[in-house]
């Protein structure tokens, strides 16, 4: 695999499932190089083996399907180029989408009400003035912000306090009826809708229409009805069963700006205030996710324990509970200690009148896991694979998935057998192949066992060895197709990857090891793991070493390369760098730090790599993206300036635009070029036999 190949990489959706079961709905997202984007449609996947899956829009970017309870109809989420995601639906038999929202800054999730009547969804709603909301004053001309809270910004959405995250419903209008048109002359006097507000917007029979200013027609859109109004984010919306409420997870207690908690909240459809559902018998959570069963007595959710200090985010599983619906104490279904759950997609999937679906990460794989309400659970899919989501209708169970050979599937569950039923990585797999990982484990000083691939390049070597390492820290890497590895194997690079102390997937002691510890086992088992791997493989080449990781993978890196002096060069990537500055300058500093690395002085300066660089002799090329509010720009710009002022060897790469999300979702050509100053960095540092050139030749002029 190339970085040219990366339009061959296609994501699938968690699967939406047709009420009878028949077949599902997924989105297929892929990068485009043409349109500098992410571009995909739905396709609808049969159940029935003699029928083919086909895509059913022709959207630029389709993605989020849901199917209405009754079947009828087909909701999901369309992107214009450049354009905000905005509701349609379509008659699930096929026909022309519908738009149902025009909002400034997009939808986000929805779901359906179960008598297939109504919609919620969740969108940001901007302050009067900002955001284009106003003609003609554009972000450098927009007001001052006075700020308060901790919790202002966040990575990927920038500035969040004057921009909440509301929610709204909306009913949706029958689709056999005649379409909307734009009244003229007499008949748009008559009707007010010449009357233009500030934001562009007029009143028009219940309809809210918006001017395009680009002399199209405009389209009338129902009206949504707001729900919240609180100044904080709203999320996770879904119906009570009977439709007459809704849940959704907020925090929305005294004090919010000082902790992590946040709680499960009710409101009723018709409108009114939000109320709190209590849960007396836990502590201090953060829920990411709610559902009330089909049948109505129980209230299934997810959420972590945040311990006494109302902050422990560190390494916490996340556990899924269940209570009464009416309320009282509730039950955890899930194993808090050895599982760590979350929704297989949007929300909680339902299967039966009391059962949830969870996905579990398991030792470098995500399972598929069925729960009772009455605490019985059984595993539907395990092995060497991840699903991304799951969905069940009329008893039967499609879900995503990727593993070692494919970006992305669908299948379904047959007698308990995974039965695959598309094939989007065909071309991936002929175009540009796939390396198998092989899967090692070895023991660390003490005799932990460390856990993780290998990538090996064909050929018999000796081949120059890449360490990378994940970030999070408390993540995973698992036996998924990844793009780095598959890169870097088919540039002749043996890629080493494992799950050290620290990371997810093996047991929350596992995880919480480097509380306030950090650099001292993680490093212990990254070493271990690459040294158990020279020992094992003579193909590999000892004297040839490169060391990489973003995020926390740039944290370890960079310590690793104070510490530890045998690699020849490394690549330090979107890194938590300094603890000390992270603080005010990040948008999770204000906890993150002080909870991983503690608060004194002398201990954060022991775990800290800026306070270790002088130690540093490793040419080491530095990778940030301006936009990045989870790592600052600033912690890869002062990194970078400390190495060059004594004399390592470095480059600092920068790409604007981008956020922390680059190497995962930025555009194609910024993820393309990124491949390529990686690729070339090392071909300096470690040639191989496919890009063994002339020191100069080819390279960028930041890389000579």
């Amino acid at each position: 695999m190339k970085p040219e190949h990366l339009p061959l990489l296609n994501s699938v959706s968690a699967p939406a499932v047709h009420p009878d079961g028949s077949r599902a709905v997924v989105s297929v997202v892929r990068p485009d190089f043409d349109a500098d984007s992410y571009v995909g449609q739905l396709w609808s996947v049969p159940r029935d083996p003699e029928k083919l899956p086909r895509r059913v829009t022709r959207g630029f970017r389709d993605t989020a399907p849901a199917f209405s309870p009754d079947g009828r109809v087909l909701a999901f989420l369309r992107s214009a180029p450049g354009g905000a995601p905005q509701l349609h639906v379509v008659e699930a038999s096929g026909g022309e989408p519908q738009a149902l929202t025009d909002r400034k800054m997009g939808v986000g999730s929805f779901a359906w009400s179960p008598d297939s009547a109504q919609i919620v969804f969740a969108s940001r709603e901007p302050e009067a003035g900002r955001y284009g909301t106003l003609d003609g004053v554009g972000s450098g001309a927009e007001d001052a912000r006075l700020i308060t809270d901790y919790k202002y910004r966040m990575n990927g959405e920038g500035y969040t306090g004057d921009k909440p995250q509301q929610l709204f419903l909306l009913d949706v209008p029958e689709l056999g009826g005649e379409p909307w048109v734009k009244p003229v002359g007499r008949a748009a006097k008559r009707s007010g809708t010449g009357q233009g507000k500030a934001d562009g917007r007029t009143e028009h029979d219940g309809a809210t229409e918006h001017t395009t200013g680009s002399g199209e027609d405009a389209v009338g859109f129902p009206k949504p009805r707001q729900l919240t109004t609180s100044a904080t984010d709203h999320a996770g919306a879904t119906f009570s069963s009977d439709g007459s409420a809704v849940y959704f997870v907020a925090a929305l207690h005294e004090d919010a700006d000082q902790d992590l908690v946040s709680g499960i909240y009710r409101v009723a459809a018709d409108g009114g205030t939000p109320a709190l559902m209590p849960v007396p018998n836990l502590g201090a959570q953060t829920v990411s996710d709610v559902r009330e069963s089909a049948d109505g007595r129980w209230l299934f959710f997810t959420a972590q324990d945040l311990g006494s200090t109302r902050q422990d985010f560190v390494a916490k599983n996340t556990v899924l509970y269940v209570m009464p619906a009416a309320g009282g104490e509730a039950t955890a279904l899930s194993d808090a200690e050895n599982m760590d759950v979350e929704a297989p997609g949007a929300t909680i999937g339902l299967r039966g009148p009391d059962s949830a679906l969870v996905l579990n990460h398991a030792q470098g794989t995500v399972e598929l896991l069925e729960f009772s309400a009455t605490g019985d659970h059984c595993l539907l899919v395990h092995g060497d694979r991840v699903v991304g989501g799951a969905g069940d209708a009329a008893g039967t169970v499609f879900l995503s998935y990727s593993d070692a050979a494919t970006a992305g599937d669908v299948g379904v569950l047959e007698d308990g057998q995974l039965r695959l039923l598309t094939d989007f990585s065909a071309a991936l797999r002929t175009e540009a192949g796939i390396i198998e990982p092989q899967e090692l484990t070895f023991p660390a000083p003490d005799g932990y066992p460390v856990h993780g691939w290998l990538v090996l390049p064909p050929g018999k070597g000796p081949h120059p060895v890449l360490l990378n390492i994940h970030g999070g820290p408390f993540a995973q890497y698992t036996t998924a197709f990844f793009d780095e590895a598959q890169i870097y194997a088919s540039a002749g690079y043996a890629v080493l990857m494992c799950n050290p102390r620290g990371s997810a997937g093996y047991g929350q002691a596992h995880g919480r090891s480097i509380k306030e510890r950090m650099g001292t086992v993680d490093m212990q088992d990254v070493l271990a793991f690459l040294d158990g791997s020279l020992g094992k493989f003579s193909s590999l080449d000892a004297g040839a070493l490169g060391i990489m990781g973003g995020s926390y993978g740039g944290y370890l890196t960079a310590w690793t390369i104070s510490q530890d002096h045998r690699f020849r060069a490394a690549i330090v990537e979107r890194g938590f760098l300094d603890p000390v500055s992270f603080t005010g300058s990040s948008d999770i500093g204000w906890f993150f730090g002080g909870e991983y690395v503690g608060s004194a002085a002398e201990q954060v300066a022991a775990q800290s790599p800026m306070a270790a660089v002088a130690a540093v002799r490793t040419p080491t090329l530095v990778i940030h993206s301006e936009e990045d509010l989870r790592c600052p720009v600033e912690q890869g710009q002062r990194y970078f300036t400390a190495l060059k002022q004594q004399g390592v060897d470095s480059a600092f790469l920068v790409f604007p635009g981008e956020d922390h999300e680059l190497s995962r979702s930025g555009t194609p050509h910024h993820r393309r070029q990124r491949f390529e100053h990686i690729l070339d960095w090392w071909a300096k540092y470690l040639p191989t036999d496919s890009n063994r050139r002339d020191s100069d030749a080819g390279r960028p002029d930041s890389l000579r």
